[in-house]
């Protein structure tokens, strides 16, 4: 993903594009942002999981993640797509949505706004006509929400499972930082890391374990390649008992040592 040049920070877009092994990390990877994100495909197909719960995407579709919403999108060669960061606002949902446009109004309309952000969001742009456009963008998806066939609503997300999985995915978004085992997790949720590692594998076809240990990955692979925190903080950050217990998990996940990772930064996420 490249982040389009803006003046405005709260409101931005960046492109969703394939962008090869050294790139896989940085959309495949479980991980979660303070702010929402919207994302809208225009072009290709795959699957993305939004708090624990995977679904398939194609053309047209609309996925909206809340803030501290845990998430990953697989993004191949043929997929095209904008990712939008939403400021802080009233009136957007408190839940995830995958809204898929059938009808071709509706997809037009959603093209012609979203361009309209975009447009102005340049340096030639005027950030408060952007954020005048994105408040359009909102009654737009509060019609689409409104208007929706209910045979067309994911069942799943009402599952005892898949709301016991998003409530663990939540509280990873909120703890990975710490040292924190996948039964820590499931004691705070009331349930044994077997019934939680078996919820997960049914929503997403992962382990709880995986999730965990794919959120924290993310954020190790973040610091390693943008930043300059040397490798002995980020595993401090990050709730590791060592460095070398770091190095060997970091290792164990992405084929490469820390710092081999930090110069080259080729290592897709491993499920």
């Amino acid at each position: 993903m490249n982040m389009m040049s803006t003046d405005h920070t709260a409101l931005a877009l960046a492109t969703l594009t394939h962008g090869g092994p050294a790139s896989r990390w940085r959309t495949e990877a479980m991980r979660s942002h303070s702010t929402a994100r919207l994302i809208h495909i225009t072009k290709g197909q795959g699957r993305i999981t939004v708090a624990g719960l995977t679904n398939g995407y194609g053309p047209n579709n609309l996925i909206y993640i809340p803030p501290h919403t845990m998430y990953g999108i697989e993004v191949g060669p043929t997929v095209f797509g904008q990712i939008m960061t939403l400021p802080a606002s009233e009136g957007w949902p408190d839940a995830p949505f995958h809204l898929r446009l059938l009808d071709v109004v509706p997809q037009k309309e959603l093209v012609s706004l979203i361009e309209a952000i975009e447009r102005e969001l340049k340096p030639t742009g005027d950030p408060r006509a952007a954020l005048c456009h994105f408040g359009l963008l909102g009654i737009f998806v509060e019609r689409q929400l409104a208007g929706r066939n209910p045979a067309t609503i994911d069942a799943r997300r009402t599952t005892a499972a898949a709301k016991l999985v998003a409530q663990y995915t939540s509280l990873i978004a909120q703890d990975f930082h710490s040292d924190r085992s996948v039964a820590s997790y499931a004691a705070t949720l009331g349930v044994t890391p077997t019934h939680l590692a078996r919820s997960c594998r049914q929503t997403c076809g992962r382990s709880a374990l995986s999730l965990l240990n794919d959120r924290i990955h993310y954020e190790a692979c973040t610091l390693l390649r943008d930043t300059t925190i040397p490798v002995q903080e980020i595993a401090k950050r990050l709730g590791f008992s060592s460095p070398a217990y770091f190095t060997r998990s970091f290792q164990e996940k992405s084929g490469q040592a820390p710092t081999d990772f930090r110069t080259k930064g080729t290592a897709p996420a491993r499920t």
